[in-house]
């Protein structure tokens, strides 16, 4: 991906870390930026930025916290709302109020009094589908968490593990949103009898179970439901080649749970002026601009321009589940152990 530049002189983790003129950016796999933005970075503040890919977000969030004392680099960047609170409770991350915060829309801004974390994204979890598969069977693809559980979508729907996928979770926290503490639990109950499958991670869900992906159609994937992004209809578009007129997925708006992505400047961070000025850049206009075409992910600055893909083929949810981060540290931990006993056994 464009967004994975090796540093000149930092060919190793502690030297990468240590070294004052390189800034270490650790992040989950979907990480990406276009060369010239983190050159005029580079340029303008004198650092070179080194990338450390660290697996899918769970994972690359659990590792930063085993290896917080001695951290793998100055900035993390990829702590969702859903997993939030466990880097919090671990101290993950020192305080730093970033430049330019204040242009942060105010719903995405948490942690004021600490500004231990900076929005960097936002983007919506939903249940894509296949267009095809429902017209070739002259069927209405579902709009709401109350239609994945009707007969006619058996088999149909595939999601990731709620316990190791940052979608699966937020899939997961979307239906403890819509049907509360004591009724989600029915729900998975109706969705397993309805035939719903579980695999570990969005990649797998996404590009070999799905059958409106492009990777789902090279896979033969039968699945014409997954969990996945609101923002992944336009993927499916910009990356096709020729480009299609419309979307080959959909988006039932029904099913979709808001996540806020955050960045943070490590607490035992080696190069601390160079993680707070990649902080900045993050929420500048210029990289806020550049990402969703890169990560297929919404800015949170107020007056960042979106891109006409976006626009078109994947406009964010109109009235998404939502959950306050309190709750979700409060309950997260119960519903996934409940929702593997339940689901996965």
């Amino acid at each position: 991906m464009a967004g994975t530049l090796a540093a000149c002189g930092s060919s190793d983790g502690g030297q990468g870390s240590g070294d004052s003129k390189t800034v270490t950016l650790v992040s989950h796999d979907s990480w990406a930026a276009s060369k010239d933005v983190i050159a005029a970075f580079e340029k303008q503040s004198g650092y070179k930025v080194r990338v450390l890919k660290d697996g899918d977000a769970g994972q690359a969030v659990n590792k930063a916290i085993l290896t917080k004392d001695n951290p793998q680099g100055d900035v993390f960047f990829g702590v969702d709302n859903t997993l939030l609170s466990r880097a919090l409770d671990n101290d993950l991350f020192q305080s730093y109020e970033a430049k330019g915060s204040e242009r942060i829309k105010a719903e995405y801004r948490v942690d004021q009094d600490e500004h231990r974390v900076t929005p960097i994204d936002t983007g919506d979890i939903c249940v894509n589908y296949d267009k095809k598969y429902f017209a070739d069977h002259k069927l209405e693809p579902p709009k709401s968490f109350d239609d994945l559980v009707e007969p006619q979508y058996k088999n149909l729907l595939v999601t990731e593990n709620a316990s190791a996928s940052s979608p699966g979770l937020g899939f997961l926290l979307g239906t403890a949103a819509q049907y509360g503490d004591d009724g989600w639990e029915g729900y998975w109950k109706k969705l397993k009898a309805n035939g719903v499958k579980v695999v570990d991670g969005w990649e797998q869900a996404y590009n070999e179970e799905f059958s409106g992906s492009a990777g789902g159609k090279k896979a033969k994937g039968d699945r014409p439901l997954v969990v996945s992004y609101a923002s992944s209809p336009p993927a499916e578009v910009v990356f096709a080649d020729p480009k299609p007129s419309t979307a080959p997925t959909g988006v039932a708006e029904g099913t979709c749970f808001r996540q806020v992505e955050y960045a943070g400047l490590l607490s035992n961070a080696k190069n601390t002026k160079g993680g707070k000025a990649l902080l900045d850049f993050l929420i500048s206009e210029r990289f806020q601009e550049d990402m969703p075409m890169n990560m297929f992910v919404y800015p949170v600055r107020e007056g960042a321009q979106v891109p006409p893909e976006f626009v078109k083929y994947g406009p964010q949810a109109e009235d998404p589940e939502t959950m306050a981060p309190a709750k979700i540290a409060d309950h997260r931990d119960q519903w996934v152990k409940s929702w593997t006993s339940l689901v996965l056994k």
